[in-house]
């Protein structure tokens, strides 16, 4: 009997010690689920409406919507540091714009210029970001932003709309995507501030 119960103790103990590795993992997944859901529909939904009103859209979709993906993707930097970090971002970027293209196939020229604008600012955002890893959550936030709103901001229109650059949307984008990642920096907070 006294041998049954130390049995049990030890598969109790062992169980505990799985229970230990796996719950990094599980907690990095469950806060990771919610920013890549955000991350995916705002990618998606901006390039949508872009495709179907053009580049006027463009500025609003920057301040709602790609502010959004910015500060998202600051979000899974924190979760998947040190957990293939670039590996699930260029997977998510690439989603993104496989998912606008086949929603609308004719939203394929803004897919491929969103994804090449977001593989160059999530680039420089990530090197950004790291430089200010120790800084205060805010700041991080919002000074790789700015770097990152200012590359999409030229990258995307003139791979979606073509050249000569439309300036003025150029600018829009970059002020609206600064101002917008700021809210959201403010919105997605939570205890990291």
């Amino acid at each position: 009997m006294a041998q049954k119960g130390l049995h049990a103790m030890e598969q109790e103990r062992d169980l505990m010690e799985r229970q230990k590795r796996l719950l990094p993992g599980l907690i990095i997944w469950s806060a990771s689920t919610s920013y890549i859901c955000l991350y995916l529909a705002a990618i998606v939904a901006a390039n949508l409406i872009t495709a179907r009103f053009g580049p006027a859209a463009s500025i609003v979709n920057a301040f709602f919507l790609i502010a959004l993906d910015l500060t998202s993707r600051d979000k899974l930097h924190e979760a998947w540091h040190g957990h293939g970090l670039v590996r699930k971002m260029a997977m998510l970027i690439a989603t993104g714009s496989a998912l606008s293209w086949l929603l609308n196939r004719n939203a394929g020229r803004i897919a491929l210029a969103s994804f090449a604008a977001f593989a160059c600012a999530n680039l420089v955002d990530a090197l950004i970001y790291q430089w200010l890893f120790k800084k205060a959550h805010i700041v991080k936030i919002n000074g790789s932003n700015v770097v990152s709103a200012a590359v999409d901001s030229v990258v995307f229109p003139v791979l979606a709309f073509g050249w000569p650059p439309m300036l003025g949307i150029i600018a829009g984008q970059f002020a609206a995507k600064t101002t917008g990642g700021f809210v959201w920096s403010l919105i997605l907070r939570g205890k990291n501030a």
